[in-house]
């Protein structure tokens, strides 16, 4: 194996890698790469669409709801279905461009202290904040590890809470509230 010191960064508070930003405490989008999108005004096409969801679901782990916010564009990738950007259509992507410039800091889990569940669970999908409180700047702060979101089907819809959080059973949790609308 050849290890190239070319492709090292040392002594940086924070590197750029796979277009994340990503210091000793957090993890970041970097807003260069988020820049792109929040000039197109308006999606055209179906090739459009695919792309600006592929691009956006690779920082979903940053948005919160983000399949919930998505199942309207997600619909119109069909191959049956006719192209229309409808007014749902359209504040989903201005609500996902809006997120994605206002994207949080996610804190890197440390594996000693217990996470924090926060589940919401409605008939369209579900949701769920991974938190952690962390010593930053000598206090206390709470703040978000990653975001996990997924449309369901009529049948899941039925499944109790619990079954969902299945593979988050490595992590340390306080499952800290259940929100069912």
């Amino acid at each position: 194996m050849k290890i190239s010191l070319k492709k090292f960064n040392f002594g940086f508070e924070e590197i750029k890698a796979l277009g994340h930003i990503v210091s000793g405490l957090s993890l970041g989008i970097e807003k260069n790469k988020v820049a792109a999108v929040l000039l197109k005004p308006i999606l055209h096409n179906k090739k459009e669409i695919i792309s600006f969801l592929g691009f956006s679901s690779y920082y979903r782990k940053h948005l919160k709801h983000f399949a919930i916010l998505a199942k309207s564009l997600y619909r119109i990738c069909d191959q049956q279905t006719v192209f229309e950007m409808t007014q749902e259509r359209i504040k989903a992507y201005e609500t996902i461009r809006k997120a994605l410039k206002e994207a949080p800091l996610l804190l890197i889990p440390d594996w000693n202290i217990p996470f924090k569940l926060y589940i919401d669970v409605c008939g369209d999908g579900l949701g769920a904040a991974l938190h952690q409180v962390q010593i930053i700047d000598e206090k206390p702060t709470e703040g978000p590890v990653c975001y996990i979101s997924r449309e369901i089907k009529p049948t899941e819809a039925r499944w109790s809470v619990y079954v969902w959080y299945g593979h988050l059973r490595n992590y340390t949790i306080i499952l800290m509230a259940v929100l069912l609308k």
